[in-house]
């Protein structure tokens, strides 16, 4: 078994940030109305600025391979070239296409050689996902590097054109022709980008992340989905898929909108992210105050506060100053975040040689928890 490093990470945020007020100006107005829910949730989600791979006429500048590969290439140089690496792992929510995989549609780009290739689905957890499966191949000896990445392009899933069906739907039916809040609050959380590591079995340069160990968890067996799209929940809790429906369903309902069951979120999300910390931590002997540094990848700052609260209830506390977040800075971009968040802290000139890092990924889909624990090299 060999030892894992991430060596490099790097990231692409397309266009420039967007303001909170400018954001209606890209996503456009649904029914011709501003959101009234809108201010609302931005002040409890904290972001200030996210990007975005549209303009303001609403035409996609970026597709989500095309992120991914963008965040990829800045991992190159004469020392390693895209000739180099021997395996692709990819995780995203939203991907082009059901087929071909986004890691293959990502590779396509590269236009290097012939490589391994992953693809890890769901929702947040998928570019941990990927990051863990390249982790066990440089592990295992399977190959000697690895690059991982995570990436979201969900912009145009948001756009206002995208409900309009379901608005003169609601007007047909004499209903008030808002769409509902289980929809309407996620084009307010997510933004665009991607991430990329570099693993090597061998440290690299000025710093390097070793992976001492990763570790996930999911809930799936007793809570139903939270976060879902391409189909719709029914009363027992069960999804019923896209394709048992009619085609004219399909608009008519937003049936391939992200959605999102807020109550059972704010009911289950703090509580499981401290459970599976704490057998993480347990599992691997690992004391709370050992760590340096804690990446929590949140949705909303909103959480926060519920997250200490839970993990004091479980007897740790980590000081607010080793919380190290950007979610403010860039919105929640799901399955990348916790790219974004280690490649900051990576280029910040604060690490130390023997700093400990925590990462900590929930994931509301039915909710899944990842974690991974770093030291610095």
């Amino acid at each position: 078994m060999f030892d894992v490093y991430i060596t490099r990470a790097s990231k692409y945020l397309p266009n420039e940030p967007i303001s909170n007020d400018e954001m209606e100006n890209y996503l456009g107005l649904i029914n011709e109305a501003t959101s009234k829910a809108r201010r609302i949730i931005l002040r409890n989600n904290g972001i200030k600025s996210r990007y975005y791979a549209i303009n303001k006429d609403g035409i996609p500048t970026h597709d989500n391979a095309t992120l991914t590969n963008n965040a990829i290439q800045d991992l190159f140089d004469e020392s390693f070239t895209a000739q180099d690496m021997e395996l692709l792992s990819c995780g995203t929510s939203t991907p082009d296409n059901f087929l071909p995989s986004h890691a293959a549609m990502v590779h396509g780009l590269l236009k290097n050689k012939s490589v391994e290739l992953n693809s890890s689905t769901g929702v947040c957890c998928a570019g941990m996902n990927s990051l863990k499966f390249g982790y066990l191949s440089v592990k295992a000896g399977n190959t000697k590097n690895a690059i991982c990445t995570g990436s979201e392009r969900v912009s145009t899933w948001m756009q206002a054109d995208k409900f309009e069906p379901e608005v003169v739907n609601l007007k047909k039916l004499e209903e008030q022709p808002i769409i509902a809040f289980k929809k309407d609050f996620l084009r307010w959380m997510l933004s665009d980008g991607a991430g990329a590591f570099l693993l090597e079995n061998k440290p690299r340069g000025d710093i390097s992340l070793k992976i001492e160990w990763m570790e996930a968890y999911s809930y799936a067996f007793e809570l139903e989905a939270c976060m879902y799209a391409g189909g719709d929940k029914l009363e027992d809790g069960s999804i019923k898929p896209w394709s048992d429906y009619h085609p004219d369903q399909w608009l008519k309902n937003s049936l391939f909108s992200i959605k999102q069951d807020v109550k059972l979120l704010d009911k289950n999300i703090c509580e499981k992210a401290a459970d599976s910390l704490v057998l993480a931590l347990t599992k691997n002997e690992v004391n709370a105050d050992e760590i340096d540094y804690l990446l929590p990848h949140v949705s909303s700052y909103y959480f926060v506060d519920g997250i200490k609260k839970s993990l004091a209830e479980r007897a740790i506390t980590i000081p607010d100053e080793k919380w190290f977040m950007n979610l403010n800075k860039v919105g929640n971009v799901g399955s990348a975040s916790i790219y974004l968040m280690v490649e900051e802290l990576m280029h910040a000139q604060v690490l130390k040689k023997g700093d400990k890092i925590l990462l900590s990924v929930p994931e509301s889909g039915r909710f899944t928890f990842a974690l991974a624990y770093l030291t610095v090299c």
